[in-house]
């Protein structure tokens, strides 16, 4: 069996799959919260519609259209309500992308919380981005998952980092000869073989 090294795979994740780790009641609870804050303000707005004054709120052409205002209004609600979405879906993502690679979660949520005054978060966000842990990945024996920076499989043993039987530097599953040292490894036979055999 092939030993394919996962670990040196570079992740490229995609934004909609990373987007879809945020929980989905987080993100019902902002829409409800988007749809309860607009009510609430346009239904305040209108309530100055029967102001002699005309609305308060508002200056010049806003005073005396209560449905422009409700529009400019909803605009201000609506940008206000996406800053507060975008630092709580980050919270979340954060959270579960933490659970995802066996980190501390409520550790690196808490962090980025209080840096949430700093750049609106964003430090914190790329701070966690910068130093996480890999995703764990499927052993390519026993199709365990098994963490990034293990060297043998817990669960079967398999060598994660296959080495020259001579050498002892890591090599590749198709190398024929050791890069290193030029050591025959028996015509390119999978390393995890080789390795368990001088292992025995």
């Amino acid at each position: 069996m092939r030993l394919i090294r996962l670990r040196r795979k570079k992740e490229r994740p995609k934004f909609w799959s990373e987007f879809r780790i945020i929980p989905g009641w987080l993100m019902g609870l902002v829409a409800v919260l988007y749809v309860i804050a607009l009510v609430v303000a346009i239904a305040v707005n209108l309530s100055f519609r029967n102001n002699p004054n005309g609305n308060d709120m508002f200056p010049g052409e806003f005073r005396d259209n209560p449905a422009i205002a409700s529009l400019a209004l909803a605009g201000v609600v609506t940008a206000i309500s996406l800053l507060i979405a975008l630092m709580l879906f980050m919270l979340g993502y954060v959270n579960q992308d933490a659970k995802r690679r066996g980190m501390n979660s409520t550790l690196w949520t808490l962090l980025v919380l209080i840096l949430t005054p700093v750049q609106g978060g964003i430090i914190g966000f790329i701070v966690y981005l910068l130093v996480r842990d890999p995703l764990p990945y499927p052993c390519p024996r026993c199709a365990q998952p098994v963490g990034p920076r293990f060297n043998f499989c817990p669960n079967c043993k398999c060598n994660l980092y296959p080495s020259c039987p001579n050498c002892k530097k890591e090599i590749a599953e198709t190398d024929k000869f050791c890069p290193y040292c030029a050591t025959d490894l028996k015509n390119g036979e999978p390393a995890a073989i080789i390795s368990a055999e001088h292992s025995a």
